[in-house]
């Protein structure tokens, strides 16, 4: 018995001592798990800063911006073969008044799809009234020959044409006339000629590059026997200037802030050094910038931007672009969250595979998680679900995630306010009259998926714009926002450009 006692003690003792290791043990684990945690919030915190400090633009880096982007303006303007920004002649001199009258078409070709617009035009008594189509371009056209592509885009204009109701009205006597947005690298030669210096956007057509890309299309339309005249060829930001104007007659400035980003404005024809044609009637010339290009040494470029860049198709180009448009913001996102990932286990010990894919994180989802005001911020992590496939992020997880995307939007937007102050500079409408005249009123249309749908970045640009404007000249700033404006914009050009008398 007392055998048994003795061996009933030493279960008890062994079963004590192995508890108490399994404590000493499991307590070491913790603490290593703490210490571990400890480690990667620390690498999260030093990245995190790291992130502030290169993508900080405080306002007198932003000042510095906009004079270089002033400097490069006039560079562009003289001609200067090394200047970033080519600053474009669109040959563009008479804008819409808001007195033309008529019927005109427009044909906005940018992309997969392409759109027909009609407009009819009733004066400043009667305001523009209009009907659009899209039409998806099949896929074979877009890798097939030059003919191909345009006979199917003037087969669909004919068609269009011939859906035309009673509130739509051809003088007798007239052509119908076209203003065709062409969104794609052009080398302009007159208001209604250009010939194409390449294809982008996943178009790779025989026979266009160097070729007028308005005589393809005339040629088209006589092919399918379509009596219609291309009076004016214009590019997606110039045509928002023109839709801009039409509503606005106070709109000196467009701003595309969308998948790509642009701007064109209007300038005097004597501040043109390049200009060798007699002088415009109207003394002005609108200039497309082409601004995606602007490059300047203050550009607070991270090396997550250089990565980028080096790895785009087009490396060395479109630097400004690939900060502030919406084609570029979310993959920036992604490049800071995957360093994330690997030096602080931000979405648990395995980095997610697809992280790893380029571009796989968009802008809208970038938007939608930043817009995200749940208190745990749920949406944020069902987006990162949907997305990365992690199915359980930490709440810390998803505040650093938020926090990535509100200093890449915050970065953008200020270097997008900077840029449309540096136009506003050149001309000399960021500050009241000082001979003390009356203000004058300054708008700028800006239009672009980024821009309209993109609240935080859109709330930045335009706090960002008031601020490098300051109190006096902030309030006789607007910035408009011009819904479709490259649409409408091409056929009010039409018809400012019109070989009949359309101003009555």
């Amino acid at each position: 018995m007392a055998k048994g006692v003795v061996v009933g003690t030493a279960v008890v003792v062994c079963a004590a001592a192995a508890a108490v290791g399994v404590a000493v043990v499991v307590s070491r684990r913790r603490k290593r798990s703490r210490v571990a945690e400890a480690g990667w919030r620390k690498k999260a915190s030093d990245v995190i800063e790291e992130v502030e400090q290169a993508f900080a633009t405080p306002t007198p880096l932003l000042r510095g911006i906009a004079d270089d982007m002033v400097e490069e303006m006039e560079r562009g303007l003289r001609a200067d073969p090394h200047a970033p920004l080519k600053m474009l002649i669109s040959y563009v001199d008479n804008l819409p008044t808001g007195d033309e009258h008529g019927l005109f078409y427009a044909l906005d070709l940018g992309g997969t799809n392409f759109r027909v617009l009609r407009v009819q035009l009733g004066g400043k008594e009667k305001r523009a009234a209009q009907q659009y189509e899209e039409v998806a371009i099949p896929p074979h056209l877009m890798v097939g020959t030059s003919a191909e592509l345009f006979d199917f885009i003037a087969a669909e204009l004919e068609r269009f044409v011939g859906t035309e109701g009673d509130d739509f009205h051809l003088p007798e006597g007239r052509h119908r006339e076209l203003g065709f947005t062409f969104s794609f690298p052009v080398h302009q030669t007159s208001i209604s000629s250009g010939t194409l210096i390449k294809w982008t956007k996943g178009f790779c057509i025989n026979g266009t590059v160097g070729e007028d890309v308005v005589a393809e299309l005339s040629m088209a339309m006589e092919r399918q026997g379509l009596d219609m005249k291309v009076t004016a060829l214009v590019n997606d930001t110039v045509g928002t200037l023109a839709g801009g104007i039409y509503a606005d007659n106070d709109v000196v400035a467009a701003v595309i802030l969308g998948t790509g980003t642009n701007a064109a404005y209007v300038e005097h024809a004597t501040a043109i050094p390049k200009w060798n044609g007699p002088l415009p009637k109207s003394g002005n010339m609108v200039i497309n910038m082409e601004w995606g290009n602007f490059k300047s040494h203050r550009l607070p470029r991270s090396d997550y931007d250089i990565a980028l860049d080096f790895e785009s198709l087009n490396p060395g180009e479109q630097i400004y672009e690939k900060m502030i448009s919406g084609m570029y913001l979310g993959e920036v996102v992604r490049r800071i969250l995957l360093r994330l990932a690997h030096d602080a286990s931000l979405f648990g010990d395995v980095v997610p595979p697809k992280l790893e894919q380029l571009f796989v994180l968009r802008t809208p989802d970038m938007s939608a998680m930043h817009h995200d005001t749940s208190h745990d911020l749920k949406h944020l992590g069902a987006k990162l679900k949907d997305i990365l496939g992690v199915a359980n992020t930490t709440l810390e997880a998803r505040y650093i995630t938020l926090h990535v995307c509100d200093k890449v939007a915050e970065r953008g937007a200020r270097l997008a306010a900077a840029g449309i102050y540096g136009i506003l500079k050149k001309l000399g409408r960021d500050r009241v009259p000082s001979d003390g005249g009356p203000k004058q009123r300054t708008v700028v249309a800006v239009d672009g998926g980024l821009f309209e749908h993109y609240k935080k970045f859109s709330a930045c640009v335009e706090a960002t714009l008031a601020d490098l404007l300051g109190e006096e000249a902030a309030p006789s700033v607007v910035i408009k926002m011009a819904n479709d404006g490259s649409g409408i914009g091409a056929a009010l050009l039409a018809a400012s450009h019109s070989k009949y008398t359309v101003v009555e």
